[in-house]
């Protein structure tokens, strides 16, 4: 019975929140690692993007609108991580707050020795345990840049900022998303060499397909390798065969074949 109520809240939901099929392709087009998914992918993604979009709240900021073309470039993005996993990932907030450009934030830490450090930092999007989650529109556009693709490091804000959303499901964002006890081992032992070989490459200066930014710290290396993995798969397994198989156990995705 429950099933049933839940199945038909979806149906309606779906029909509520249909995407029109010209924003739909207007949307492939713009994003390519997405066009390129098989059919079956492409329509259970446009049918989880209606449900996010039932489920989410967006906020422009500063006099930032939020069009259909807005929300969908999101939710085709956002939900690309959860094809396999489903929405319930992303139960944790509800909140989208969209500004036209980077935001700045500022920051404020105490070191080891007990002195106060204050800064700006800009940000192309920040995800909070509980939400909001914050984005730039003008960073999201830049995803779709064929620069990005290729031997330039990937760089996806959407997919990067619900890679940290799905890591801190559990309450920490540690690199670390919840797992059971047996894997999280496993996940623990692989991210930590790979993210210590990453960030020798990146000291040493060596060109990387995943954003260098990884090397600030491992959760920021799992939500960079998440970029790379949906967005540049071929290249990632090619650069990365490590920490692929990692990433395609736990999304259960294999993008690198189409999967």
């Amino acid at each position: 019975m429950l099933k049933a109520l839940r199945d038909w809240r979806e149906r309606r939901a779906v029909e509520r929140h249909a995407i029109p099929d010209a924003l739909w392709q207007l949307t492939l087009l713009r994003y390519p690692f997405l066009a390129q998914r098989s059919e079956a992918d492409l329509a259970e993604l446009r049918r989880l993007c209606s449900l996010f979009l039932a489920a989410k709240e967006f906020h422009g900021v500063d006099g930032f609108e939020v069009t259909d073309e807005v929300a969908v470039a999101v939710a085709a993005q956002a939900c690309l991580p959860v094809l396999r996993l489903g929405l319930d990932w992303y139960d944790g907030f509800v909140g989208i707050v969209m500004h036209q450009g980077e935001v700045v934030a500022p920051r404020r830490f105490e070191d080891e020795d007990g002195v106060v450090h204050e800064y700006d930092e800009e940000l192309a999007g920040e995800a909070m345990e509980g939400g909001p989650l914050m984005l730039s529109w003008n960073a999201v556009a830049a995803s779709h840049d064929p620069a990005q693709f290729g031997v330039d490091e990937v760089f996806n804000v959407v997919i990067h900022e619900f890679a940290h959303v799905m890591d801190m499901r559990d309450g920490a964002a540690d690199g670390v998303p919840p797992l059971p006890v047996a894997e999280r081992e496993r996940w623990i032992e692989v991210i930590d060499t790979e993210w210590a070989r990453f960030c020798d490459r990146v000291d040493a200066g060596e060109q990387t397909l995943i954003d260098p930014y990884g090397a600030e710290a491992v959760e920021e290396f799992f939500a960079v390798a998440a970029e790379a993995f949906f967005v540049a798969p071929q290249a990632l397994r090619a650069e990365e065969p490590a920490m692929y198989g990692l990433l395609a156990g736990f999304f259960q995705q294999d993008p690198a074949a189409g999967a």
